[in-house]
């Protein structure tokens, strides 16, 4: 059994920050992808940024510039790094986890840029 938990969601005003957290247990023994998404009400989910073991990165164009990803292997644990937050950021964001034997998702955390 495999569970994750994200934090660091909440409101905040356009041009501000936000730090998300992802912390992955349970039976775990190789975590290849850590990854976030979003899903704005009425929109499909999509990637916001990924990060592979070796550390190579791949961020939507979207927020390139904007959002840096990193994760803690020893910690099993991925961020995300928002700055100059924009109202077209809000969403549910979510995390996902690729390792040996599946693909596991968070239950989501709510970000909503607003002034």
């Amino acid at each position: 059994q495999v569970h994750l938990v994200e934090s660091g969601g909440g409101l905040v005003q356009p041009g501000g920050s936000l730090r998300l957290s992802c912390v992955a247990s349970g039976s775990i023994f190789n975590i290849y992808e850590m990854a976030w998404y979003r899903q704005a009400p009425g929109k499909q989910r999509e990637l916001v940024a990924a990060i592979t073991s070796g550390g190579r990165t791949n961020y939507a164009d979207s927020v390139k510039g904007r959002f840096t990803i990193s994760r803690d292997n020893a910690k099993n644990t991925v961020y995300l790094q928002m700055n100059s937050l924009k109202p077209e950021d809000t969403g549910v964001y979510y995390c996902r986890i690729q390792t040996s034997y599946s693909d596991y998702w968070g239950q989501g955390t709510q970000v909503t840029v607003s002034s």
